[in-house]
């Protein structure tokens, strides 16, 4: 290996005794230049230790291969799955993903979204905060940036919107726990961070209404994303006043579930259907961590491939025709009911 220290790939092409257009050619495509060509490149590559900044050949691209993909809470497991999901099909599909979370600050939000227009992307993948987001920021954002929206929706913004259907969620829940036992009331946060709450919240007193019993919902007190730490303290307080209307908890989400888990624990209550058993928990997502609690959380899933698949898929076509679509297209993916011990 020589000592020669390459700066860019000019010096790399004058080294190696080709034309930077024919190096450049096959940094774009090996496959596109002659295989001579090809081995000579790749031999000078080896011997001066030679590797391209990709970043700043995407950014002399009139359409560069970045893809920007922007969560909401990346600590959350959930988005972290779905991120991982979407980031490989980006990748496969030969794009360069760059992963951003706003961690439920509006003003975070913004700054990426500003911060993505200099990386100039092919197009973004955003999962917006919802109601805390700054709508007209994100409209504009859009106007300038191919962008499908996914997990939460903002009516009318981006391309397209890929998301889960939250009533398939809570009609599969509610008409389980009905059927198996005494009908639920519906544990929730009373200004819940995540979007897609106010609808699964409707959609239960909905299917519970329709099946001709009263809907119960507790709310109880916390704000941010540590959905846990607010599930457990607001069940230790229901706990502890024996305020619960019903023997059987359905809970917004699973993060929420988790922590009135902890509280059923901390206070002696066994969970689950067998003798003994003092509640059913159940709840919505089929977070990562839900197969291991104890006892395991029955729980409606979320379809994290189709989501991933169907908003990558939207993406590429818009990237790839270079034209948007004539119409706006809401595509929401059914939930898959998962039952296990604590329901």
């Amino acid at each position: 290996m020589s000592d020669t220290k390459i700066k860019n790939m000019e010096e790399f092409a004058q080294i190696s005794g080709l034309s930077r257009p024919t190096v450049s050619k096959y940094f774009h495509d090996p496959n596109s230049v002659r295989a001579s060509t090809r081995q000579r490149i790749e031999d000078a590559l080896v011997e001066y230790d030679y590797r391209p900044n990709i970043y700043a050949m995407n950014q002399n691209r009139k359409l560069t291969k970045n893809i920007g993909i922007v969560v909401p809470y990346l600590a959350d497991p959930f988005f972290a799955e779905i991120a991982r999901n979407i980031e490989t099909r980006c990748i496969v599909a030969g794009y360069s993903p760059t992963l951003f979370s706003s961690h439920g600050d509006p003003d975070l939000e913004r700054q990426i979204l500003d911060n993505l227009r200099l990386l100039k992307p092919a197009g973004v993948l955003l999962a917006p905060l919802g109601r805390a987001s700054d709508r007209s920021n994100i409209e504009a954002f859009c106007d300038e940036v191919f962008t499908v929206l996914f997990d939460s929706n903002l009516d009318g913004l981006g391309e397209a919107f890929v998301g889960s259907d939250n009533a398939s969620f809570v009609s599969q829940t509610v008409d389980y726990l009905c059927r198996t036992g005494e009908p639920p009331c519906f544990f929730e946060m009373r200004n819940p961070a995540n979007p897609n709450a106010n609808k699964r919240r409707a959609a239960f007193v909905a299917n519970m209404e329709a099946l001709g019993h009263e809907p119960h919902v507790i709310r109880v007190e916390g704000t941010g994303w540590q959905f846990e730490e607010i599930g457990k303290q607001g069940g230790l307080r229901v706990l502890e006043d024996n305020s619960l209307p019903s023997s059987t908890i359905l809970c917004s989400n699973d993060r929420l579930a988790i922590g009135f888990l902890s509280a059923c624990y901390e206070k002696g209550l066994r969970v689950g259907r067998g003798a003994g058993c003092a509640l059913r928990v159940a709840s919505h997502d089929d977070h990562p961590f839900s197969r291991f609690t104890c006892p395991s959380l029955t729980t409606a899933g979320h379809d994290y491939d189709g989501v991933a698949k169907g908003s990558v898929e939207r993406l590429l076509k818009l990237i790839e025709t270079g034209e948007r679509f004539k119409e706006r297209t809401d595509t929401l993916c059914a939930a898959q009911l998962v039952l296990r011990a604590s329901a």
